[in-house]
């Protein structure tokens, strides 16, 4: 990928956006097309098809989505699905009315069956049913992945998607009722260290295996998939480990420095029980995680102390 190549990176504002802006940059790449939610509506089809109309990008990162944890998902389900599908059917259509020669187009693991044979492979899109809890973001970024793979397959165009794992790091979302879990747990765990409660309660049996990736491991593995001559239609993009809710609190407890109690509501949802990714192919074409949980914790509550002292961190 030339260096004077115009890249539409759309989401620069969120997590993965300010990741993937961050390391194009650092790899000398400085054409990049940045527009914020007040000044491109992406579920407004006639303002995305006139800015790709009037911009004509070379490359899209498509890292723009509502996202949210198991709360939001349940509570939020008609949104999730609108807003996601929306977002991709313009972009993806435009993109290519317009000439964009490479659309990469990112989804999540979530959208494998709830009991996916593990580690998850690319190969079991579609197999079985979906995880209830979120189901309705799930079905939007599988219809998302299979537009691009569609249109590369009709037009030839070199459309293709990567689906990255949980994320944690710089830029994440904090909200103390629609984040993801990690997060979710560094606020709560900080909160409580501050306040000296005694304990902090975790929803679920804390059983549940989850797979973590730091921001800056993926927004790597995104650049290397872009320079990739013939990449797959659909490639995983995880750290290829796992650890239980309950190891992972306690983890970020020790992180933080609380030593209070960690309590269970068993009342709450768990979730899908496993979830790692088979990051098998994309180890193939040369990339691989580097950040450790352990290191990426430290780095990510520093970054949260750093936002929110500067009043930056994101809630919404």
């Amino acid at each position: 990928m030339l260096k004077d190549t115009k890249i539409y990176v759309a989401g620069h504002r969120g997590m993965v956006g300010g990741a993937v802006v961050r390391c194009l940059q650092d790899a000398g790449h400085n054409n990049l097309l940045l527009k914020s939610r007040d000044e491109l509506n992406l579920t407004n089809q006639h303002e995305v098809d006139s800015f790709f109309s009037q911009n004509k990008p070379d490359v899209v990162v498509f890292a723009a989505a509502k996202v949210g944890g198991i709360h939001a998902n349940h509570t939020y389900p008609a949104d999730f699905i609108y807003q996601n599908l929306t977002m991709a059917t313009n972009a993806v259509h435009a993109a290519y009315q317009h000439g964009t020669q490479r659309f990469l187009f990112l989804g999540s693991t979530c959208i494998y069956p709830r009991m996916a044979p593990q580690p998850i492979s690319e190969n079991s899109l579609l197999t079985s049913e979906l995880e209830p809890t979120n189901e309705a973001y799930a079905l939007a970024k599988i219809a998302g992945l299979k537009l691009c793979q569609f249109y590369r397959k009709q037009f030839g165009v070199l459309f293709h998607s990567g689906m990255p794992t949980n994320l944690y790091g710089p830029g994440d979302n904090y909200h103390p009722e629609n984040s993801h879990v990690l997060p979710g747990l560094i606020r709560r765990f900080h909160e409580a260290k501050e306040a000296n409660a005694e304990s902090v309660t975790i929803w679920g049996t804390g059983t549940p295996l989850r797979e973590f990736l730091h921001v800056d491991d993926l927004a790597a593995g995104i650049v290397h998939l872009l320079s990739l001559a013939d990449p797959p239609d659909l490639v995983n993009i995880g750290s290829g480990s796992e650890i239980s809710i309950q190891d992972l609190a306690i983890a970020v407890a020790n992180t933080v420095g609380y030593t209070g109690k960690i309590e269970n509501d068993l009342s709450k949802p768990d979730g899908t029980p496993r979830k790692l990714s088979d990051i098998s192919q994309i180890r193939a074409t040369g990339w691989a995680p580097k950040i450790s949980l352990a290191e990426g914790l430290i780095s990510a509550y520093d970054c949260f102390k750093k936002e929110l002292e500067a009043d930056t961190l994101r809630s919404a």
